[in-house]
């Protein structure tokens, strides 16, 4: 995403919207986007509304008006000159925008946002058997954004602790060794908004996994977040609740898949084999 120099007017409209804080206005009275910062989330694309007023008219009316004490402020919720304009995206910066506009579906899987249905949905999957804990471990939240080389560092201690990373998964797919946890190097200075690392373990491995994900979120920059889920017993108890309690976790039960999902048309479900794309 860039500003138009040409178009932009400096009236500030667009700083509050970037959830990120990569606008700024600059010594030269207009807006710039930092590149480098930028997630390519389109909220400020989307988030104002556009008039087409010329630049240059405006910017002579501003000086005229500043002369006699008076502003020239649009709405709030306005770029009065439509001066935010999205770049043609290439690999590796499009997965930026993959996770971090939820508008926009990931090549990968298909899916938008950070690209994965998660356990929610193991009533239809069974992602995650008997005798199994299912992770989901978030990385990064609006305002904060994580790179991917901080991903890395929780890949490859979690892959050393003998996780089974979920396949279907858009992080997984950014993998050039699974069983190594490495992601592509090429994309690791990247920046998004944020995503899930998913994985599953035998439940009495839990405690360990919960260790190497609070070492890991001492050394990244960025904020940690993780979810565990298992199947109830015969009698409708979480197998999870003493676990977590053991290692100083508060048990809140988010969700109860009651096994009465099912797929309306399993012959419009994708293959295997359809999503497994990549890229280039």
């Amino acid at each position: 995403m860039h500003i138009d120099k040409g178009k932009c007017v400096g009236c500030a409209n667009c700083v509050p919207v970037c959830p990120m804080g990569a606008i700024h206005v600059g010594a030269d009275g207009r807006a710039t986007v930092v590149v480098d910062e930028c997630v390519e989330c389109f909220t400020c694309y989307r988030g104002l509304s556009t008039e087409h007023l010329p630049g240059s008219l405006i910017r002579v009316l501003r000086r005229l008006l500043k002369l006699a004490r008076l502003r020239f402020e649009p709405d709030p919720d306005v770029c009065p000159t439509a001066a935010i304009t999205p770049d043609e995206l290439r690999w590796p910066r499009t997965l930026r925008r993959e996770f971090s506009d939820p508008l926009e579906r990931h090549s990968s899987t298909g899916m938008g946002g950070r690209g994965t249905a998660e356990v929610k949905t193991n009533e239809l999957t069974n992602r995650v058997g008997e005798g199994l804990a299912g992770f989901v471990v978030e990385f990064g939240r609006p305002g904060v954004g994580v790179r991917l080389h901080d991903v890395a560092v929780a890949t490859k201690e979690l892959a050393r602790a003998g996780v089974t990373f979920e396949t279907e998964n858009p992080v997984t797919y950014l993998m050039s060794d699974v069983s190594a946890g490495q992601l592509r190097p090429e994309i690791l200075n990247e920046k998004i908004m944020s995503c899930i690392v998913e994985f599953r373990v035998e439940l009495e491995r839990v405690p360990d996994v919960l260790r190497v994900v609070e070492d890991v979120s001492c050394r990244v920059d960025t904020t940690v977040a993780v979810g565990v889920s298992a199947r109830c017993d015969a009698h409708g108890e979480d197998p999870l609740k003493d676990v977590l309690a053991g290692q100083g976790y508060k048990f809140h039960r988010g969700k109860v898949n009651l096994g009465l999902g099912r797929r309306s048309n399993p012959a419009a479900e994708p293959t295997a084999t359809s999503r497994t794309g990549g890229h280039p």
